[in-house]
């Protein structure tokens, strides 16, 4: 799994951060980032949580 993060959209809220803080972090520049280029499996649930709870809808995943 790989995620993906439209910087145009993302409002650094840090919901992600929060969700899966293995796989995402909020930086200086006050948006998120993507720690890990493949997601491994342990993470999954969370990342999806991390999609499901960004207010602007920022977060995308592809497998």
């Amino acid at each position: 799994m790989k995620a993906k993060i439209d910087t145009t959209l993302c409002e650094g809220h840090a919901k992600c951060m929060e969700a899966a803080p293995a796989v995402f972090e909020v930086r200086d520049d006050d948006l998120s980032h993507i720690l890990v280029d493949d997601i491994p499996e342990s993470e999954r649930d969370r990342v999806l949580r991390a999609v499901r709870t960004c207010p602007r809808a920022a977060i995308s995943t592809e497998d």
